[in-house]
This record gives structure tokens, sequence and C-alpha cells, in this order.
């Protein structure tokens, strides 16, 4: 992932002195679906782990 950020980085900086070519472009746009797939995987996998207080709650007073 450090090289994907790396490269994202990269072609931003060349694109914001010089500009990009159609396939720095689409290389860019690819490297940023990526990350944010990636991205999204990893925070849903967050949240999925998040054991809410309200729920333990509910599921002592069930076993009571």
């Amino acid at each position: 992932m450090e090289k994907i950020i790396a490269r994202i980085n990269e072609l931003s900086r060349k694109n914001k002195s010089v500009g990009l070519t159609a396939e720095e472009l689409a290389e860019r746009d690819e490297l940023r679906r990526i990350y944010l797939d990636n991205f999204k995987r990893n925070f849903r996998n967050q949240l999925d782990t998040i054991k809410w207080a309200e729920d333990e709650e509910n599921d002592d007073s069930i076993k009571h």
C-alpha cells in the first residue's frame, strides 16, 4: 500500500507542475480506486469489530 500511496503522490505533484498524460491519468484513477477500496474494506472491518455497550447490556439482561 505504501508504494501505491507514493505513486499517487508522485502523480499528484506531476499533475500540479506539468500535467499528466492520458495514460498517467488512467493510472492515477486506478491507483485511487485501489486505495479507496482498501480503505473502505479496512474501515468496514473495524466497524464490524465494534461492540456496542447497549448490545452487551441487553445480552447480560437476557442471561440473568
